[in-house]
């Protein structure tokens, strides 16, 4: 007879844990905690299908700072070795800039002041550009990759100017 009234109640219990209080088919209501908790964090996660905007693991505020660094390392320098993803999220800004550099209206100017850190470097941007680029319809850039990278196996490229 206890094996009988254990049996019972563990058929009970085993109902009501999917939320059917007995055999009768009502279901069970949820405590308020869990359906707030349930109902505030939402699991669902979207794909970034056709998403062209690299996030480079990083906020959007850390993101544009490090492309606009980035940007102006490779003005000044004409090449630079970063990571492969880094180097194409940056190879559009660069050409941007010297699209600005060969318009080089006052407007452009200033656009170009807002991005890149260095004012002197603008300038120098705005006097080169045209000269060096006036036949050239885009493509200012050139992406080589070259061997991964030591402590963490990343691969590195070099972004150049042409």
């Amino acid at each position: 007879m206890k094996t009988t009234a254990l049996l019972c109640s563990m058929l009970v219990a085993g109902a009501s844990a999917f939320g059917v209080t007995s055999f009768t088919g009502s279901r069970v209501a949820e405590p308020a905690a869990a359906r707030t908790h349930a109902s505030s964090k939402s699991s669902l996660e979207m794909m970034r299908h056709r998403k062209r905007v690299a996030k480079l693991g990083k906020p959007a505020d850390q993101r544009k700072a490090l492309l606009r660094a980035l940007t102006t390392e490779i003005v000044r320098h004409g090449r630079i070795k970063t990571t492969a993803v880094r180097a194409k999220a940056v190879r559009k800004h660069v050409d941007h800039m010297i699209e600005l550099g060969k318009r080089g209206d006052l407007h452009a100017r200033r656009q170009a002041l807002g991005w890149i850190y260095d004012k002197d470097l603008v300038h120098s941007l705005f006097e080169a550009a045209p000269e060096r680029y006036g036949d050239r319809n885009g493509g200012y850039t050139r992406v080589l990759r070259t061997m991964p990278r030591q402590g963490d196996n990343a691969k590195m490229a070099v972004i150049e100017l042409v």
